[in-house]
C-alpha cells in the first residue's frame, strides 16, 4: 500500500474521496468520538453522494459541500457503526450503530489472518500429517464462514480459510491445494478457534506452471501490434469528468463497488440528455456445487464480503491496456484509516469495433462506410485466485455495453490417485475443479430524459394463422408495463426473445412514442442449488434475472447493506416485499447475470476470460441514427499495394 500526499482538487460533487478527505474523516471521528485507533477498524470511508437535485443544479466552480460516510467496527466489542461527517463543517451529522451485523473484510485482516493460522502450533501439527514442515511455504487464502444456522456464525467475525503450499516462494501454490484441512478464525481477536480436519487426501503432484520465469519455451510467429493515435486521443479528462464523442460522464471508484459510472449524458445536437445516473455492480456471489466436507461451505460474496474496489489491481500499459492509455488512480484506506493510493486502477482508451454501418449502392458502385469506435473504462480486481475484468464501453450509436471477463486460477481440491470427480473434472493428476457458478447483480439508476421513468416488458409473439395471417409469418412485439416492483421481478424468456424497455413516459419522440432504451440481456443461467440452501437465502437476487425498484438513498446492494455471515432474506427480497410504485417515477432496475462453468482441462492452470454481460440500447431515444453524422474514415492502401483502395 503506496501513502500519498493529496494534491487533488474536488472539482465536482460525485469525484471520489481523496486521501485528504479520508485523513480528516478519520481525524473528526477519532477526536470526536473518542475512538482508540489501535481497537477500531475503519472498514471503508467513501463519498456520501449528494441529492440528484444538487447534482443536476452543480454549476463548474461553484462551491459544495462535501460528505463521507464510513463503516466502523470496534474490534473488542464487535459493535459496528456507520457514520456520515460533513468535511465542510466537521460535523458528524449521524453516528448509528448497526446490530448483528458483520461489515466487509478489509485488506489488512486478511494478512493478518494468513499470518496467524501459520504461526498456530495446532495448524502446524495440522500440516505435518501432510508431510509439510515449513509453515512459510503455506498459502493461507481467507474465505468467510457464511452462515449455515450456528450461534457463532452469527455472532462472532469468522473466517474459514483454505490452504495450499508452495515449493518455493514463485510457485503455483494453487495446483497444491490441503485437501482436508480448514482452520477457523476469529478476526476480531484475530487468533484460530480450531482447525477442522476431515479425510487426508495426498498433495496434488502437477506444478502447474503458468509464470513467465518458469516456462522454458514460448511459441513464435507473433508480430508487433502496435496502436498509435498521433492526434492523440478523441477524449477530454477534468478530473474525474470525460467528454468523448457527444458523452459526458463522471467516473466514481469505491471500497466495496469498485468502478461506477456516474450521470452519463448525451449530447444531442445541443441537447444534453442524461441517460443512467448511476451505474455499478451491486453484489455478486460465487457458489460451489460439491458437497464434499471440504468444499459444501464454499461461496464468496466478492462485493459484500470482500470489497472489489480494494482488491483492484494497478494496470500495465500493454498488458492490461493496449493503445493511448488514460488512467485514474483510485483513493481507498486501510482498516487503520490510513488512505492509499491504487496506481492506475482505472484504464480509458479508445478502441475500432469494426463497422458501424456500411452499404454499397450496387448501381454505382459507390460505398459509405462508417468505422465504430468504442471508448473503454475498465478495472480488474483479484480475489485471491480469481481476477474479474470490469469494461464499460460507450459507442457513437448511443449504445452503452458492460462486459465482464472472468479469468485467473480456478479455486482446486485435491484427489486419491484414480479417482474421478462427480462435482467437477480432472484438470491434473490428482487435482480438480468443482464445479460453481458466478452470479453478479447490476445496479442501473435510469434517469432517462429525466427523472421520472418507467419499464415495459417486450415479448415477441407469433400470431395465430387465420384471416389476418394467411401465410402464418407474423409476428409482433407485445408490450407490458411493469408498474409494481412485484410484477417487475421478471427473468428471461427465450421462447419469446424477451427484453426489456425503459421510457419516459412525457418526452415523446418525433413519431409519438415515449423516449426508451432497450435492455438486451447476454448469456445467463440460473442457479441450481436449492433455494432453501445457505447461499441462495442471502443472494436473493439470484431469483430473478430483472427486477425494478423505486430510486432509495439506502438501497444499493443487492444482498442488502451486509451479507458477511448474514441469515439472508435482506436486499432485493426483502425492499420488493413492499410491492411500490415503479411507473413513471425515479426507478432503479437490477440486472442479474449468471456464468455457470463446468470446469475443463483447458481451464488450467490459468483459465481463459469468459464474457458475460448486457448492452443498453437506444430504442426510440433518438429520431434516427445518431451516428450518420461520422465523418468517412482516411481510405488505406496496404504496404506495396498498387491503385485504388477498394473501400
Amino acid at each position: 500500500m503506496v501513502q500519498t500526499k493529496d494534491t487533488v482538487i474536488v472539482r465536482h460533487p460525485l469525484q471520489p474521496v481523496t486521501a485528504d478527505e479520508i485523513t480528516n474523516t478519520i481525524a473528526i471521528l477519532l477526536g470526536q468520538k473518542g475512538l482508540d485507533k489501535n481497537t477500531v477498524r475503519f472498514i471503508s470511508v467513501s463519498l456520501k453522494e449528494p441529492p440528484k437535485q444538487t447534482v443536476y443544479a452543480f454549476k463548474e466552480g461553484e462551491k459544495f459541500e462535501r460528505q463521507t460516510f464510513t463503516v466502523v467496527l470496534n474490534s473488542l466489542t464487535g459493535e459496528v457503526f456507520e457514520a456520515v461527517v460533513n468535511l465542510s463543517t466537521t460535523v458528524i451529522t449521524s453516528w448509528e450503530q448497526i446490530t448483528g451485523v458483520q461489515p466487509t473484510m478489509t485488506a489488512d485482516e486478511q494478512v493478518e489472518c494468513e499470518e496467524v493460522v501459520k504461526k498456530d502450533a495446532g495448524f502446524q501439527a495440522a500440516l505435518k500429517r501432510y508431510g509439510i514442515t515449513n509453515p512459510d511455504l503455506v498459502m493461507v487464502d481467507i474465505w468467510t464462514a457464511g452462515n449455515y444456522g450456528a450461534e457463532e456464525e452469527s455472532s462472532v467475525r469468522l473466517a474459514r480459510p483454505l490452504c495450499f503450499v508452495r515449493a518455493d516462494e514463485t510457485d503455483n501454490g494453487y495446483a497444491h491445494p490441503i485437501e482436508g484441512l480448514r482452520p477457523v478464525v476469529d478476526l476480531n481477536a484475530m487468533k484460530v478457534i480450531r482447525v477442522e480436519e476431515f479425510d487426508m487426501t495426498p498433495i496434488p503432484p502437477d506444478a502447474g506452471n503458468y509464470r513467465a520465469d518458469k516456462l522454458t519455451s514460448f511459441r513464435g510467429g507473433l508480430k508487433p501490434l502496435e496502436i498509435i493515435q498521433p492526434e492523440g486521443p478523441s477524449f477530454t479528462v477534468n478530473g474525474y469528468e470525460v467528454n468523448w464523442q457527444q458523452w459526458n460522464f463522471h467516473i466514481g471508484f469505491g471500497s466495496r463497488e469498485g468502478l461506477t459510472l456516474n450521470y452519463i449524458t448525451y449530447d444531442d445536437a445541443g441537447n444534453v440528455r442524461p441517460v443512467l445516473y448511476r451505474a455499478s455492480l451491486s453484489e455478486m456471489v460465487v457458489p460451489y456445487g460439491d458437497p464434499g466436507p471440504t468444499q459444501n461451505k464454499k461461496n464468496a460474496f466478492d462485493t459484500g464480503e470482500y470489497g472489489m474496489g480494494q482488491c483492484a489491481n494497478s494496470l500495465t500499459l500493454g498488458c492490461d491496456c493496449l493503445g493511448y492509455i488514460k488512467y485514474f488512480d483510485a483513493v481507498l484506506n486501510n482498516s487503520r484509516g490510513e488512505p492509499f493510493v491504487i496506481k492506475n486502477a482505472i484504464c480509458m482508451h479508445e478502441e475500432d469495433y469494426g463497422i458501424l454501418w456500411k452499404h454499397t449502392d450496387r448501381r454505382s458502385g459507390h460505398a459509405e462506410v462508417r468505422r465504430s469506435r468504442r471508448l473503454v473504462i475498465s478495472s480488474i480486481s483479484t480475489v485471491e485466485n480469481y481476477e474479474y475484468g470490469f469494461f464499460w464501453y460507450l459507442y457513437q450509436d448511443g449504445n452503452i455495453q458492460f462486459e465482464i471477463k472472468l479469468t485467473g486460477i480456478l479455486s482446486l481440491g485435491a484427489l486419491d490417485a484414480g479417482i474421478k470427480p462427480k462435482y467437477g473434472n480432472l484438470v491434473a493428476p490428482q487435482l480438480y475443479a468443482p464445479n460453481h457458478q458466478h452470479f453478479f447483480n447490476m445496479r442501473l439508476d435510469f434517469d432517462l430524459d429525466g427523472v421520472n421513468n418507467s419499464v415495459y416488458e417486450l415479448n415477441v409473439v407469433a400470431d395465430e394463422p387465420g384471416d389476418y395471417n394467411p401465410y402464418q409469418n407474423a409476428f409482433y412485439a407485445s408490450t407490458t408495463l411493469l408498474e409494481t416492483e412485484q410484477k417487475a421481478r421478471r427473468n428471461m424468456n427465450l421462447e419469446t426473445s424477451r427484453t426489456w424497455k425503459i421510457v419516459n413516459p412525457s418526452r415523446k419522440n418525433a413519431y409519438g412514442e415515449p423516449v426508451g432504451y432497450k435492455f438486451m440481456p447476454g448469456d445467463n443461467c440460473v442457479p441450481f442449488a436449492a433455494k432453501t440452501s445457505s447461499w441462495y437465502q442471502r443472494a436473493g437476487f439470484v431469483e430473478n434475472h430483472f427486477w425494478v425498484t423505486p430510486f432509495n438513498t439506502k438501497e444499493f446492494y443487492g444482498a442488502g447493506d451486509y451479507p458477511n455471515q448474514h441469515k439472508g432474506g435482506d436486499g432485493l427480497v426483502k425492499w420488493t416485499s413492499a410491492d411500490r410504485n415503479v411507473a413513471d417515477t425515479d426507478i432503479v432496475v437490477w440486472y442479474t447475470m449468471g456464468h455457470t462453468h463446468i470446469p475443463r482441462p483447458e481451464d488450467y492452470p490459468v483459465m481463459p476470460a469468459a464474457y458475460i454481460g448486457f448492452l443498453l440500447k437506444p430504442n426510440g431515444f433518438f429520431n434516427a441514427n445518431p451516428a450518420n453524422d461520422l465523418p468517412p474514415a482516411e481510405k488505406k492502401k496496404q504496404p506495396g499495394e498498387n491503385g485504388s483502395c477498394c473501400c
